[in-house]
């Protein structure tokens, strides 16, 4: 019996992958098992997974002979899990030794649907622990407990997936998969489905995952068009937020972060190519139109002026036609 599945995809890091393959060997169980996931690299990525699925104990080496994206990988490998628990770690980001057998021996004392863990970022030499916005550790609660207040970042704004391990009954309830296709903001529709839909979970204080920020390859280093689906991700968040049982209390937090993600992009819209930062500005004046009006006039009074201004403005921009999400 596989205990664990760890799902790593990759895609063009020959440059960090060898130090994420280490960091797995540290961690190797003969009850662990390792998914590869070559998302149609062109560089030498492939050799070396090859090479890992070799020398790597439990490593299953999987390929895509099309890119499909980061969310179309996980599910790949979330598919070929044999585990009793699931975990997700990026090819760029490496692990501390024996990080995942304490992992395992939380969720096991705990027994609940999923674990959520602090983490170290890592952009060049710099380190800086980030931990889940969620104050009570160790203590088991309902998920849909710990999506407010509205005002406030909470667990549902700590979206990272590699951040958490996850029982098997959530891929056989059909909560764990990604939607399809997704090349940003994946992370955004899993996490709140998660926290709507799993019956239990916990935040421990587990220091394990090195995430790596900074790189170049990195699509939030990218301004180009497949930035712009966020806005794919956030509408969907805002629709199956609006048909929950408590969609009245829930929305106005799915509907602030969605104005509040908008307003970091266009804050820092230089970055993208000059027809994507139009792109940007068209789709997200749509995007505003689409949310409950009610809900976004209670949002956009809550906010900062300068955000709340730059939000009101592009939210009365004619909408060219033909433009959607």
């Amino acid at each position: 019996m596989v205990k664990l599945s760890v799902i790593v995809p990759f895609y063009n890091v020959q440059q960090y992958a060898p130090d994420t393959l280490r960091s797995l060997r540290a961690n190797a169980r003969e009850d662990f098992e390792f998914i590869l996931v070559d998302d149609c690299s062109r560089d030498g990525t492939p050799e070396i997974l090859a090479r890992a699925e070799r020398e790597l104990p439990g490593a299953v080496h999987v390929r895509h002979e099309k890119n499909g994206g980061l969310a179309t990988a996980r599910n790949t490998g979330i598919d070929r899990a044999r585990g009793e628990y699931l975990t997700f770690l990026d090819g760029d980001d490496w692990l501390a030794p024996g990080y995942y057998p304490r992992l395992v021996t939380a969720i096991e004392e705990l027994g609940c649907d999923f674990l959520r863990t602090d983490h170290v970022q890592c952009t060049a030499r710099a380190r800086a622990v980030h931990r889940v916005p969620h104050g009570r550790r160790n203590v088991v609660m309902a998920p849909r407990e710990a999506i407010l207040p509205a005002d406030r970042s909470t667990s549902v704004d700590y979206a990272y997936a590699w951040a958490g391990i996850y029982h098997r009954r959530l891929v056989d309830k059909g909560v764990l998969h990604f939607t399809d296709g997704l090349r940003t903001a994946e992370d955004r529709p899993w996490i709140w489905k998660l926290h709507r839909e799993a019956d239990s979970f916990a935040a421990v204080s587990l220091l394990g995952v090195f995430y790596r920020r900074g790189v170049a390859s990195s699509l939030t280093q990218i301004g180009d068009v497949r930035q712009l689906d966020f806005i794919r991700a956030f509408d969907q968040v805002i629709e199956e937020t609006a048909q929950d049982r408590e969609a009245d209390k829930l929305l106005p937090k799915a509907v602030r972060t969605y104005c509040a993600i908008i307003s970091h992009h266009l804050g820092s819209i230089e970055r993208f190519e000059p027809a994507v930062a139009k792109k940007l500005k068209s789709m997200s004046a749509a995007a505003l139109r689409r949310m409950p009006q009610n809900v976004l006039d209670e949002a956009l009074d809550s906010m900062d002026i300068q955000r709340a201004t730059r939000l009101r403005r592009l939210r009365r921009r004619p909408a060219p036609a033909g433009v959607a999400a």
